[in-house]
C-alpha cells in the first residue's frame, strides 16, 4: 500500500520534533493502538485502552504526553505535569528511557523523575525539588514521597496507569485509592492494560469520565506467525538438564527463562552458572541495583540466560529475544500471554517453549482452552518422561478408608440404639 493510504505519524497531529524522534527510532508507521490512541489523547479525552502485549502501548501514551508538554504554558515551580504509574521498577526505568528517546529533538528536554523503591529515597527527593515535568513511579514509593512532602500532585494535568491489571494483581489497590485522592479532579486520565478483569473494569468506571474505549485484540495471543509455541514433556527433576541441552543445541544468543518462585530463580541460575553458562536471576528479593544490572547485562548480550519470576513478564522490552522458556508454568493463563510476548516483538520472530510433566499437564490444557490453542506435545530423546501423575487421596470424590467425623457420629448413634 502506498504512503498516500498508509497513516503516518505526521498525520496524527504530532509536532515535527516528535516525528523526527520516531524516524530516529525506526518507527515505520503507527501501530493500530497508536493510531487509535494518540489523536484521542491530543483531543483531551480520557481513554481506556486494552491492547495485546507488544502492540506499542508505551509510545501510544509517551508521544501525546510529550506533545502536551511541548504545547503547555510554563510549568509552575514545584508542580508535576504528568504522572505515570507502573507496577514494577524495571518498567519505570524502561518508560523513562522511552521518554528520553522520544524527547530527543524537543527544544527543552523534559525533567523526568523515576520514583521507585529498592533504592535510597534521598536522591529522588532532591531531584523532585522544584517539581518535574514527568514523574514515572511505582505506587508505594510515590506515596512515600508524598508523605515526605517531596512531591505535590495537586497540579497534575495528565495521569497514565500502565499495566493497570498488574497494578491490581500486585496488591496496589489501596495505594491507588490514596493517590487518586491527591490528584485534581480535572486531570486527563489514561488507563492501559493488556487484559481487563472485573477489578480493572470497576476502576475504569470510577476513575474515567466518559472515556473513549479502545480495544485492539485485548487478551489475544501475540502474532501466531511471529512466535513458534512448543510444549515439551519432561520429568520435573530433569528440567534443568533439558534446558541446558536446548541451550547447547539451539545456541540462542540469549534466553529468558520463567520460574514460579524467587528461590527457583536463584537455584536454576546457579546451576546454569556452574555448568559454564553466563546466567543470572531476576526476582523481587534482589536489591534494585542487582535487578537493574542483571537486566542491563541481559539486554547488552553479556548474559546468555536470565532466569526470572513474572517480574519480567510485563512491559519489559528486550530487542531480538530469540527464545522464552516456561520452566514453570504461569499460575494464571493470562500470564502465559505476557511471558511468551517477550519474544517475537516489533516484527521479529522467536520460540516459546513450555515444560510440562504429568502433574502440570492438566494446567497447561487449561491454558490452551483459555487461549483456543491446541499444541502438539513433544519429547526429546534422552529426556522422555517416566513419572506418572500423583494419584489423589480420594479419587473421583470417593471416600477413603479413614472414617469422617460425621460417619463416626452416625455409628455412635447406631450403637446407642442397640440394647445391651
Amino acid at each position: 500500500m502506498s504512503d498516500l493510504f498508509t497513516p503516518q505519524f505526521w498525520s496524527l497531529g504530532l509536532c515535527d520534533e516528535l516525528i523526527r524522534a520516531t524516524d530516529d527510532l525506526g518507527y515505520q508507521e503507527p501501530t493500530p493502538v497508536q493510531l487509535a490512541t494518540i489523536p484521542a489523547v491530543l483531543r483531551g479525552e480520557d481513554i481506556w485502552v486494552s491492547a495485546k502485549t507488544g502492540s506499542g502501548k508505551t509510545a501510544a501514551f509517551v508521544l501525546p504526553v510529550l506533545q502536551a508538554l511541548r504545547m503547555r504554558p510554563a510549568r509552575a515551580h514545584g508542580s508535576v505535569f504528568a504522572l505515570l504509574l507502573v507496577p514494577t521498577r524495571e518498567l519505570a526505568v524502561q518508560t523513562a528511557a522511552a521518554i528520553d528517546a522520544l524527547a530527543a529533538h524537543l527544544p527543552a528536554r523534559p525533567k523526568t523523575c523515576v520514583a521507585v523503591g529498592g533504592v535510597s529515597i534521598n536522591p529522588q527527593m532532591l531531584l523532585l525539588r522544584g517539581g518535574a515535568d514527568v514523574v514515572v513511579a511505582t505506587p508505594g514509593r510515590l506515596l512515600d514521597l508524598c508523605d515526605n512532602n517531596a512531591v505535590v500532585l495537586a497540579d497534575v494535568q495528565m495521569l497514565v496507569l500502565d499495566e493497570a491489571d498488574r497494578l491490581f494483581s500486585l496488591g496496589f489497590a489501596d495505594e491507588l485509592s490514596r493517590i487518586m485522592a491527591l490528584l485534581p479532579a480535572h486531570c486527563q486520565r489514561l488507563l492501559f492494560s493488556a487484559t481487563f478483569p472485573a477489578a480493572i473494569r470497576a476502576l475504569a468506571a470510577s476513575l474515567l469520565r466518559e472515556p473513549t474505549q479502545i480495544n485492539i485484540d485485548a487478551g489475544a495471543l501475540p502474532d501466531a506467525h511471529a512466535i513458534a509455541q512448543r510444549v515439551i514433556e519432561v520429568d520435573a527433576n530433569r528440567r534443568t538438564m533439558l534446558l541446558r541441552h536446548l541451550l547447547d543445541t539451539h545456541a540462542w544468543t540469549h534466553t529468558l527463562v520463567f520460574v514460579a518462585t524467587k528461590q527457583a530463580a536463584s537455584t536454576v541460575a546457579q546451576k546454569l552458572t556452574r555448568a559454564g553458562l553466563r546466567a543470572s536471576a531476576l526476582h523481587g528479593d534482589q536489591s534494585q541495583r542487582v535487578r537493574t544490572q542483571a537486566l542491563a547485562n541481559f539486554k547488552a548480550g553479556e548474559l546468555q540466560v536470565l532466569v526470572a519470576t513474572d517480574l519480567a513478564g510485563r512491559g519489559i522490552d528486550i530487542d531480538d529475544l530469540p527464545a522464552v522458556v516456561n520452566y514453570d508454568l504461569p499460575r494464571s493463563p493470562t500470564d502465559y500471554l505476557h511471558r511468551i510476548g517477550r519474544t517475537g516483538r516489533a516484527g521479529g520472530s522467536g520460540v516459546a517453549i513450555s515444560f510440562i510433566d504429568a502433574s502440570t499437564a492438566a494446567h497447561f490444557a487449561l491454558i490452551e482452552r483459555r487461549h483456543h490453542l491446541s499444541l502438539m506435545r513433544e519429547t526429546i530423546v534422552g529426556f522422555e518422561p517416566t513419572l506418572a501423575a500423583p494419584q489423589p487421596l480420594n479419587p473421583g470424590g470417593v471416600k477413603g478408608k479413614r472414617k469422617s467425623k460425621k460417619d463416626k457420629l452416625r455409628e455412635a448413634a447406631a450403637r446407642a440404639k442397640v440394647p445391651s
